[in-house]
């Protein structure tokens, strides 16, 4: 279906069909939540630590409660739906831009997702980051590069890691594909330790981004003991130069 086409249908649909609040069933909602049911979800109270080499980390909302029972649902569909929920993805891309309206400074260049390792998205169809940046890109009227940096290794996850633990795991595993503007946002689903983002950063600044500003839809609160680590990633060897050697093909 052509792009105006598709803009007339889902326009007629949403006329015959509202579009529903998934916390409360009203109609009073353009993306997910109704505001009343936003305001019920734990709020971060409290600015997140930026990890090394981020400006800023925001995240508006808590991972705790209804937020994380809402980012799993989202990043890990039940089995049989045969592809995405679409309730839960319009919620965790609520929380996305929520949060992105928290973003201090001008409007980035680029919006850039932390990627998956491509056999890591072969097996889940879809990467949750990259749903995100798109979300954020259209809302903050942005350009979007949803494979500006790569995984260069398979990582293992990081739950169940602790803080040491994430920050080797992911030392050295992502790269830029090309260089990049100086302001870019990157986003991720969920903040913990900040290694994964720290990780991040130094590839972007390797390809010569000069301002990192983080956006998540959820970070474990400061007393978790998650966020709050201005180390995660000093260890990280640097970056290897966008376009340079020592790259492996994806």
């Amino acid at each position: 279906m052509q792009p105006l086409l598709r803009l007339v249908a889902l326009g007629w649909l949403d006329l015959l069909l509202p579009p529903r609040c998934a916390g409360c069933g009203g109609t009073s909602v353009r993306r997910g939540l109704c505001a009343p049911c936003l305001r019920t979800l734990p709020s971060l109270t409290e600015p997140a630590a930026a990890p090394p080499g981020v400006d800023a980390l925001v995240a508006a909302f808590a991972y705790r409660a209804e937020v994380e029972t809402w980012m799993q649902r989202f990043k890990y569909p039940a089995p049989g739906l045969g592809g995405l929920d679409a309730t839960p993805r319009a919620v965790a891309e609520l929380l996305a831009c929520e949060s992105a309206a928290r973003a201090p400074g001008p409007r980035p260049d680029l919006v850039v997702p932390v990627p998956l390792h491509p056999k890591r998205l072969r097996s889940r169809g879809f990467n949750p980051a990259g749903l995100l940046a798109r979300a954020v890109a259209r809302a903050s009227d942005a350009p979007c590069d949803p494979v500006a940096l790569r995984r260069l290794r398979d990582t293992p996850s990081q739950t169940g890691l602790d803080r040491r633990g994430r920050r080797r795991n992911v030392q050295g595993a992502f790269a830029a594909r090309r260089p990049l503007p100086r302001r870019v946002w990157l986003v991720d689903d969920v903040a913990t330790t900040g290694a994964t983002l720290a990780a991040c950063a130094r590839a972007l600044r390797g390809a010569g981004v000069r301002r990192v500003v983080a956006i998540c839809a959820a970070a474990t609160p400061l007393g978790d003991g998650a966020t709050s680590s201005a180390s995660a990633a000093r260890s990280c060897p640097p970056a290897p130069r966008a376009g340079g050697p020592g790259r492996r093909a994806s």
